[in-house]
């Protein structure tokens, strides 16, 4: 796992989205064990708060799913609810970028599409 302490992005997300990145890669599969909060401290030199900040994120998320006295465990819908986030919160950001920069450009609606669809 790499944290960049120069991103402008909190490590806690970092971490969370780290975390979301092994589960969709496979290296965590759904019903595995998750990162201890001690472990990803230790691995990443960052303070156990940080790290829990992080994993309490997937927990919220539906992610994770937390077991009282054992570690994390990763939910069966896992895969799916990162997608779905992530394909919401990228795909909009980069529509509307695009669709800015398009504007500013002049280029229409229908040359953006076949501009898109000649990438596919």
């Amino acid at each position: 796992m790499n944290i960049d302490f120069n991103n402008v992005v909190p490590i806690y997300i970092q971490i969370a989205n780290a975390i979301e990145d092994d589960i969709l890669s496979g290296k965590l599969k759904e019903g595995d064990n998750c990162y201890s909060q001690i472990i990803l401290a230790k691995e990443l030199n960052i303070n156990p708060a940080t790290a829990a900040k992080g994993i309490r994120l997937l927990v919220e998320r539906g992610i994770l799913n937390k077991n009282r006295g054992q570690s994390m465990i990763v939910c069966n819908d896992a895969n799916v609810l990162i997608k779905a986030r992530k394909k919401e919160e990228i795909l909009n950001t980069i529509v509307e970028n695009l669709v800015s920069e398009s504007k500013k450009l002049d280029i229409s609606e229908n040359e953006l599409i076949s501009i898109i669809k000649a990438h596919f």
